[in-house]
């Protein structure tokens, strides 16, 4: 098949290169000329711009960009994907962005012929790499089915949300329970360090108590206690603390426009926002840990 694919950082571009391994041929697009030419050397072929990537011979196009404003941008600019792509183009967004922005660019495509899917992604760097990631999809059931070989090239878990935006409601509902969950395991395993306990041993009872969640198994914020976890590195890598406080700011905003309460999301994007104003934002989301610690 060939597809296009916008924007080559560090999830676009892993995953540009499972397509290319899967066979498929890749038309791209990115502001960084190195990601380019990288893409390039494992032969994609390069477009001078979201436009030209759109009016190539393509029958799928897939973008993974920062933020809301990128997606209207590269959507629905002057010159952007919907002026130049024809009809035939299947449409993928694998931004995270707030909903009612997926469901605003996806009813324009629509109006003019094409079939646009929400399908946000979580997995980290790790899950682009490695082709493992898990795609949380918003559109038409009948377009999902036609998009999931593709989506299984790059992810292993590829689970149909319903309409248009659900994708995005799932990912943003997902990772507000997660910077939740992290705010609160940092405190548990601060508290119980500083009453005395070793902490793998406190995180071990937590991991065999009712207290367990992925943030104390597998992602421990306390370092030495989970090798593999960014803490244990020094918080390097990961998913950064200005990412998080990025999906916070999502969640809350989603909030307030559907009238519904989030008062631990608000809190802990407060909690986020005091982190990142601290100079962290760089740092795993882990490392909020730093709030109640020296650690």
């Amino acid at each position: 098949m060939n597809i296009g694919f916008i924007g080559l950082g560090n999830m676009g571009a892993p995953m540009a290169l499972n397509l290319l391994k899967a066979g498929h041929h890749v038309y791209v697009y990115d502001l960084v000329e190195s990601t380019v030419q990288m893409l390039e050397a494992s032969g994609a072929v390069r477009a001078a711009s979201p436009a030209k990537v759109a009016s190539a011979d393509i029958d799928m196009l897939i973008t993974m960009l920062p933020a809301s404003v990128h997606v209207k941008q590269v959507y629905l600019g002057d010159d952007g994907v919907l002026a130049a792509v024809g009809k035939q183009v299947l449409l993928i967004d694998s931004s995270t962005i707030d909903p009612q922005t997926a469901r605003e660019v996806a009813a324009q495509a629509a109006a003019q012929g094409n079939d646009m899917l929400d399908a946000p992604v979580s997995g980290g760097t790790g899950g682009a790499q490695a082709g493992t990631l898990t795609f949380m999809v918003g559109g038409d059931e009948a377009v999902f089915e036609r998009a999931l070989p593709v989506l299984q090239a790059m992810g292993k878990n590829i689970v149909y949300c319903g309409g248009a935006g659900n994708g995005q409601v799932a990912k943003v509902a997902n990772n507000m329970l997660l910077g939740i969950s992290m705010i609160g395991a940092a405190e548990a395993m601060n508290l119980g360090v500083s009453l005395g306990m070793d902490p793998k041993v406190l995180a071990g009872i937590i991991n065999t108590s009712s207290g367990r969640c992925w943030s104390t198994e597998v992602y421990n914020p306390y370092p030495g206690v989970v090798e593999t976890a960014p803490a244990s590195r020094g918080y390097a890598g990961g998913f950064g603390a200005d990412l998080m406080l990025k999906d916070l700011g999502l969640a809350t905003e989603a909030a307030r426009a559907a009238k519904v309460p989030v008062v631990m999301g608000a809190a802990a994007q407060q909690l986020y926002q005091t982190f990142s104003s601290q100079g962290h934002g760089k740092l795993d989301f882990s490392g909020i840990i730093k709030l109640f610690s020296d650690k």
